[in-house]
């Protein structure tokens, strides 16, 4: 009985968060209330909270689920042992994963694009500068490694260098997924990246083209 019990309680959790993407991705997540996000579950109001503290808390826990883009960049490229291949290896899989998991490409824009920050969504806004802070950081690490062990001399200081990638490729992330001039987010990410990377100085075997 207590399994079955513990069974629906995760039903019910995994069907709350199923709503709230879904609402959240339609309405905004300012707009949406708590009270839409339960309808749309088949639940009661009450059972959002017996899950979860308030909004910011839900889509925390959804966002946990996928992890921010930039969180979830550098997860596995970490496994590289090369900082340079684990620059390219990170915004690869950024762009792999928007493009193949649909789930995670409306739960990505949802993060980037459907969060007013308004003070009710205060918490979610800090957790997004604590994720680009410490992408940043990340980039701006293996920018600074691959430049000393190719004995190469940036024409900028390496953390700028890692906030003009990182703008690269949100940029190129953000008009494909609003749409207009359709285009292959891989293949024009791969070049797009390469080409600033060889711009830089730095000398690519692999991956970026």
């Amino acid at each position: 009985m207590a399994r079955r019990t513990k069974e629906g309680a995760d039903a019910t959790r995994q069907a709350l968060l199923d709503a709230a993407e879904d609402v959240f991705h339609k309405k905004g997540v300012g707009r949406a209330s708590l009270a839409e996000i339960a309808q749309a579950a088949g639940a009661t109001r009450g059972a959002i909270y017996w899950h979860f503290k308030d909004k910011v808390d839900l889509f925390n826990a959804m966002m946990d689920r996928v992890a921010l883009p930039l969180e979830a960049a550098y997860r596995d490229a970490e496994l590289a042992g090369n900082p340079l291949d684990r620059v390219q290896n990170a915004v690869q899989r950024l762009l792999q994963t928007a493009v193949q998991d649909t789930h995670a490409r409306r739960v990505f824009e949802i993060a980037l694009y459907r969060v007013e920050y308004v003070e009710e969504l205060s918490g979610v806004r800090e957790r997004h500068q604590a994720a680009l802070q410490r992408f940043h950081s990340k980039l701006t690490r293996d920018l600074a490694l691959a430049g000393q062990q190719q004995c190469l001399s940036l024409p900028l200081p390496a953390a700028d260098a890692a906030l003009g990638l990182q703008a690269l490729f949100e940029g190129l992330l953000q008009a494909w997924i609003l749409g207009g001039t359709p285009f292959d987010l891989e293949q024009v990410g791969a070049g797009a990246v390469g080409a600033y990377l060889r711009g830089l100085g730095y000398r690519l075997q692999g991956g970026m083209r």
